[in-house]
């Protein structure tokens, strides 16, 4: 098998192509001939030390991916070898095989691209789970979307229209006219110091019921100003680098509920919520109501010059890797 590999920390940059031994999938586990891998900022994390999961050197980065079942460990009987999967890992997809927990692994429908089943993994599970399970968007609320025209921000920009909401897109303003073109109703630049207020004025004064927050920092800050009396503030990471910390006096007067998502918790703590989600994402897919933007597609080879996009801020949409 082929496989980028950190050997030591650093930017990822740093990856090598690397030829490893074919791994053997242990009890519980089975073996993914890959076709397509999906790229998170997160990914640039893990090569820095800097994310919540540290493998140990070496390693390959790498989360999601998509292929089709090449072996089973002893006692798997609910997977098949030859079905079309896709699969969430803690690290270890930026590979041409790749092995996974059967409680990370979904069937897919066919009919669904392998690229399109990858794109539909983390960040539209999050998305999903995010608005669903996490912050109860009612029909008829207005959500606010940070960092709308990344992965998970275009994900829960489509799902929240899905659900009825309307959608106000937060982004750097070469961005915005994307975010409007995948259904947000409006589109406010978080570079300029009085977005917070542009929001109270789309909304006559109330603020958004729901803003999913996945940048930290100054952003953070914004969406706290701007958040409808009762609001939920659902937390879903820091691409700004700058963990930010709430002013509970807000908390309290503005009654915010400040809610927190990690997708790969419910692997351990809630598997069967994390496969209904993807069901109805499937679902959704094969209807004809979401499609995963996928902007751009390298080799596995070229796997560090994907990562410098996110890393830099100068991707939109899905960035997917094929071994």
């Amino acid at each position: 098998m082929k496989a980028m590999i950190m050997r030591e920390l650093g930017a990822p940059s740093l990856l090598q192509l690397t030829e490893l031994t074919d791994p053997v999938p242990g009890p519980t586990e089975l073996a993914i001939d890959v076709e397509a891998i999906g790229c998170n900022f997160a990914d640039t994390l893990i090569c820095q030390g800097k994310y919540q999961v540290k493998p140990e050197l070496p390693f390959s980065p790498g989360s999601e991916v998509a292929g089709t079942v090449r072996a089973l460990g002893p006692g798997v009987t609910t997977f098949s070898v030859g079905q079309r999967v896709a699969a969430q890992l803690s690290y270890g997809g930026y590979a041409s095989i790749a092995v996974a927990d059967v409680r990370r692994v979904q069937h897919v429908p066919h009919g669904v691209p392998f690229a399109d089943a990858c794109a539909l993994g983390v960040a539209y599970q999050t998305a999903y789970l995010g608005l669903v399970d996490r912050a109860r968007l009612l029909h008829g609320e207005t959500l606010l979307v940070q960092a709308a025209a990344g992965g998970v921000g275009l994900a829960t920009l489509q799902l929240g229209r899905v659900l009825g909401a309307r959608v106000i897109a937060g982004a750097s303003g070469d961005k915005l006219d994307l975010c409007r073109q995948h259904g947000a109703d409006e589109a406010v630049d978080t570079r300029l110091p009085d977005w917070p207020e542009h929001v109270l004025q789309l909304t006559a004064g109330r603020g958004a019921d729901v803003i999913c927050e996945s940048v930290g920092g100054a952003v953070f800050e914004g969406s706290m100003k701007c958040i409808a009396w009762g609001g939920r503030l659902l937390v879903v990471g820091f691409s700004s680098g700058e963990i930010p910390s709430a002013k509970l006096n807000r908390v309290m007067l503005k009654h915010i509920s400040l809610i927190g998502i990690h997708i790969h918790g419910y692997h351990e703590h809630a598997p069967s919520a994390l496969h209904e989600a993807t069901a109805a994402l499937y679902e959704l897919y094969q209807a004809g109501s979401l499609r995963p933007p996928i902007t751009a597609r390298f080799p596995l080879a070229r796997a560090a010059e994907a990562l410098a996009q996110l890393a830099d801020r100068r991707s939109v949409g899905k960035l997917v890797l094929t071994p």
